[in-house]
């Protein structure tokens, strides 16, 4: 169905603009902070730039430790309470966190700071909860890649931003940030519609699937959904790789300084946005969700082997590329297990997935850390740096195998996902839209069986 021809499509479309800008002003909200938080707390925690970082891994282990326990939580509110005001809730308590940062006197009151950040940061998964909600199965994977897009714009500006606000005050960063999430809630309080109809809603809060382990049951009950759960996980954990080594790893094989390595985190971003803006909406639709996943999949394990085998900076260069096309994999991949749940167990999903990031979070920078530390050890008798990034690209064919035969045919008929007929919801005031073709869903759809 073609909803730009409904009477709802101005309100669908608004609600869309806002969850985009949600998304685009969270990125830029964490990456306005990225380049001043760990100065802030070496401000804080004395001691020097040692007794900084090893503060800054604490409060990175924590705070995924906090979204490994309460993304679950908030997917089952926003199941059993609407999308809406999850999506508030969350855009002012990040805020309420930036204004705490930008006052925090000291290092406890930063830390708490952070906890407050990682319970209410549910603000990503609960916006794919909603797109799952508003938007036709077969435009779904379009629809997450418009949002992915979002990351990279904000990974472009945001950090440019925060290092030169950062160069005018230290905490002048934060009060943007928050003014930022601020903004962004009032634009959400007045133009949000609610986008999980009523008789769609858990009719009481699901206790026992509202924390992480809770979670794996749902993932669980659907052997596909379990499959591309473990594939995502693995995706995560491969992404741990960039975020841990890449500064390291570039300083010590090809010399960069932080500047060179701004100058390529632009890059990435720019690279990352056009693939989710541009090439997975168009791509999806002729080749398939399937054969999309399984290429960027592939992309992947290329653009971890290329930068882990670059003995100079420019070969490493042409890893880029691969990398953003790396990003044409998720979008499918959130779009076929979101086909496989019910309406009401779209959160709790969005919630498990966003835990398994989380997971991922807490052990995936120790373990990438230790295996650069020992590739280029004094000790070891041969030097092998890019040794991570190959781990990387194993993690990554591994969850490419795991995915094609995941996605090789449904667990019952054998018949591919998109002919399964489940209605999209909508604002409470307006009827539900069924994305079915008439031809397989050709009666209205009974009150209890949606």
């Amino acid at each position: 169905m073609d909803l730009s021809s409904t009477p709802a499509a101005p309100r669908h479309r608004a609600a869309l603009a806002f969850i985009y800008v949600t998304v685009l002003l969270d990125m830029l909200s964490y990456g306005v902070i990225i380049p001043v938080l760990p100065h802030l707390v070496e401000q804080l925690a004395g001691g020097g730039i040692a007794n900084a970082a090893w503060w800054v891994g604490i409060f990175s282990t924590v705070f995924a430790i906090v979204q490994f326990v309460f993304s679950p939580v908030l997917g089952a509110l926003s199941d059993r309470f609407g999308r809406r005001p999850v999506i508030l809730i969350s855009n002012l308590g990040l805020a309420v966190d930036f204004v705490m940062l930008a006052l925090a006197p000291t290092l406890w009151l930063l830390f708490v700071a952070r906890v407050l950040l990682g319970m209410t940061a549910a603000s990503f998964s609960t916006a794919n909860a909603y797109i799952a909600d508003i938007t036709p199965k077969e435009k779904r994977a379009a629809a997450f890649g418009l949002l992915g897009s979002a990351f990279g714009v904000g990974f472009i500006v945001g950090p440019g931003l925060g290092g030169f606000l950062g160069g005018i005050h230290l905490r002048l960063p934060f009060w943007v940030a928050a003014a930022l999430a601020l903004c962004n809630f009032l634009y959400g309080l007045l133009v949000l519609p609610e986008s999980l109809h009523k008789k769609h809603r858990t009719k009481r809060l699901e206790l026992h699937s509202a924390h992480p382990f809770g979670s794996l049951k749902l993932l669980r009950q659907y052997p596909q959904v379990f499959q591309l759960a473990i594939v995502m996980f693995l995706v995560y954990l491969a992404h741990y790789v960039l975020q841990t080594v890449f500064v390291l790893y570039a300083d010590y094989r090809y010399g960069w300084g932080p500047q060179a390595v701004g100058y390529v985190l632009m890059l990435v971003g720019a690279c990352d946005g056009f693939v989710q803006a541009v090439l997975t909406g168009r791509m999806t639709p002729r080749f398939g969700e399937r054969r999309v996943l399984l290429a960027g999949m592939l992309f992947g394990v290329g653009a971890f082997l290329v930068m882990g085998v670059a003995d100079t900076g420019w070969v490493f260069l042409l890893g880029v590329p691969l990398l953003a096309l790396w990003g044409l994999s998720g979008p499918p991949l959130q779009s076929i297990m979101t086909q496989q749940v019910e309406p009401s167990e779209q959160g709790r999903l969005q919630g498990a997935i966003t835990s398994l990031g989380s997971f991922a979070g807490i052990f995936g920078p120790y373990l990438f850390a230790q295996v650069f530390a020992l590739s280029i050890a004094p000790a070891s008798s041969i030097d092998v740096p890019g040794v991570a990034f190959v781990l990387a690209a194993i993690l990554m064919l591994a969850g490419a195998l795991i995915a094609a035969r995941a996605t090789r045919r449904t667990p019952g008929g054998g018949k591919p996902n998109i002919e399964a007929a489940i209605p999209v919801a909508c604002p409470d005031d307006l009827p539900p839209i069924t994305n079915a073709h008439p031809s397989v869903y050709p009666h209205p759809p009974q009150e209890d069986h949606p």
